[in-house]
């Protein structure tokens, strides 16, 4: 008896307080009861991991339930016309109706892209005329070619009935204010045909903003935004467009965003802290855009992504005049006059087969992937947090990775996101949720602006 305790023995004789007894018996048995119920807790809120092919399952699964919008993807007016091939058939371009329904991607903003140019009367115009081109073979493919595939949306509740509808979704967002010329009102007039972003610049200042190619040769125009192009965000605010900081100059991406009354989105930029790239954001730039509650939609474009190592100097010869044959000037693929997507889809075939003899006589390095990726979103998501990421490709612009080449290779973003514990709130959010909120929130401040210029308060 005296092996079990005082109190224990009592109790068998007859002579302790049960009360004293039952305050023993919890203290010596308590933390043991402790463990056994946490362990068992645990057990039963902590699922047992997946399988490899289950993970990929409930991604995909995931995926065809969110609506998954892509904020960059560049166009070749020629294509969208009656005549095949036109993209409603399955061409070599990254992006097109097919590859769209292949990969589960529901929406796009198709870029209503120029090159910079002199800042002359006729080069404005010149601008303008392609960008005129885009807008039509963007309206005629949702209104003509194929409008029971697919239809444009204005509004972010367009964006949400079209998909509901099983339809895919068009936007547009201007990339290059320079079509604008020196006239305000083009500003509406590119809204009313459906723009629903501008960047102020691209590569080259423009006469609203310098450029981060500034950072080349420490050359600036503006130190910022132009007068002009203070007028346009004003401009930009009160029509209900989102201003794009992805191209402009840090210091005139800073500006946008004290100016702006409505929140700001990046369209296709990485993370510079990454891959240090004048075309990425540093954190600064990232904090101002999570204090104006915008987004930054994360571009997959291999040079963004991770920065490679020089070609060498074989390989960069060979790539060269393989650049000035096809007419990409120093800014391949996706630089001045977007010569890629200029191509036919003959031209196209025959560049893609000259590439893949290139890269196997000299091979390049290796490219980034979805995983070199998604370190930028989780980067992102530490730093500004889930509300400001977004997804965007670049596609038929010189975007692309290895895994996340084409419209049909989205699901592995996704099968990545739900990799790294990320939960299906969070992936809606990222693929179209965040975006959304962006531009519901720019409808509201453009329908209150319009509202104090209606009663004469500004």
């Amino acid at each position: 008896m005296k092996a079990l305790g005082g109190d224990w023995a009592m109790l068998l004789l007859g002579g302790a307080p049960r009360a004293r007894l039952f305050r023993s018996a919890r203290a010596l048995f308590a933390p043991a009861l402790f463990a056994l119920a946490a362990s068992a807790c645990a057990t039963a809120q902590t699922p047992p991991p997946l399988s490899e092919g289950d993970l990929i399952a409930s991604a995909r699964a995931i995926h065809q339930r969110v609506i998954t919008l892509d904020t960059h993807v560049d166009i070749n007016p020629a294509l969208f016309t009656a005549q095949h091939p036109n993209y409603t058939d399955r061409l070599a371009t990254q992006v097109n109706l097919p590859k769209m329904d292949e990969g589960g991607l529901d929406a796009v903003f198709f870029s209503i892209y120029v090159g910079q140019g002199a800042q002359t009367a006729e080069g404005f115009a010149r601008a303008r005329a392609q960008d005129l081109e885009k807008f039509d073979a963007v309206h005629r493919l949702a209104e003509q070619i194929a409008p029971d595939r697919i239809e444009i949306a204005y509004s972010a509740a367009d964006v949400t009935r079209i998909a509901a509808a099983g339809k895919k979704v068009a936007l547009m967002g201007v990339e290059n204010g320079y079509g604008l010329g020196i006239d305000l009102a083009a500003v509406k007039e590119f809204h009313d045909r459906g723009a629903r972003y501008l960047s102020l610049a691209h590569n080259g200042h423009s006469q609203l903003s310098d450029s981060n190619t500034g950072e080349r040769d420490g050359i600036w125009q503006w130190n910022g935004l132009s007068p002009l192009g203070r007028q346009v965000v004003a401009e930009a605010n009160r029509l209900g467009i989102m201003l794009d900081i992805s191209h402009p100059s840090k210091a005139s991406n800073l500006q946008v965003m004290a100016l702006s009354k409505a929140p700001v989105i990046a369209s296709h930029s990485g993370v510079r802290a990454i891959a240090n790239v004048s075309r990425n954001l540093e954190d600064e730039q990232l904090k101002a855009l999570q204090k104006s509650g915008g987004v930054v939609q994360l571009v997959a474009f291999n040079g963004y992504v991770k920065v490679p190592p020089p070609d060498s100097p074989e390989r960069a010869k060979a790539l060269a005049a393989l650049r000035q044959e096809f007419g990409f000037g120093a800014g391949g693929a996706g630089g001045p006059g977007g010569a890629m997507a200029r191509m036919t889809p003959e031209q196209r075939a025959q560049f893609q087969g000259r590439m893949e003899a290139l890269n196997k006589q000299f091979p390049p390095p290796p490219r980034a992937n979805v995983k070199d990726f998604v370190d930028h979103i989780d980067y992102v998501v530490k730093l500004i947090g889930i509300d400001h990421v977004g997804i965007s490709s670049d596609f038929d612009g010189g975007g692309g990775i290895d895994g996340f080449n084409d419209a049909t290779e989205a699901p592995n973003v996704t099968i990545e996101l739900v990799r790294r514990g990320y939960t299906e709130e969070q992936i809606a959010k990222m693929w179209s949720g965040n975006l959304l909120r962006v531009m519901r929130d720019v409808e509201k401040v453009a329908a209150q602006l319009q509202r104090n210029q209606a009663s004469g308060n500004p």
